[in-house]
């Protein structure tokens, strides 16, 4: 095998793990697409909440919520536990958090420290 041909291999493999990466890229992105999911994954990020607490503080109707939390849950991006008759949920996907913590980075915090930041991106 030549160079030029182990090159081209090697590029060939890079772009198949790269769409692969774009893949589960996107359908993460696609299930916290929603502005319920969202919400409910900002309301996670500190931590352990019950459905009624998450129905009180977010003001989503209970069935609406439930919707939302089974879609999360399937996705493994949250867990359940249950504890008498209340439900506990909490994020089951590092990656949540993380993405969280960068989007109210850049949307949460005041227009003045974005726009700030970014002038600091190269």
């Amino acid at each position: 095998m030549n160079a030029d041909n182990a090159g081209a291999e090697r590029l060939s493999c890079e772009a198949a793990d790269l769409k692969a990466n774009v893949e589960e890229a996107s359908a993460f992105l696609k299930k916290l697409s929603n502005p319920d999911r969202l919400l409910v994954s900002c309301a996670l990020a500190d931590g352990e909440r019950s459905v009624r607490e998450l129905e009180d503080l977010l003001g989503i109707r209970q069935p609406g919520l439930s919707q939302q939390l089974a879609e999360l849950r399937e996705a493994g991006l949250i867990t359940g536990r249950k504890d008498g008759k209340q439900v506990f949920y909490q994020l089951a996907d590092p990656r949540v958090e993380i993405f969280i913590a960068t989007m109210h980075r850049l949307f949460c915090r005041p227009r003045a420290a974005v726009k700030k930041a970014v002038e600091k991106i190269p």
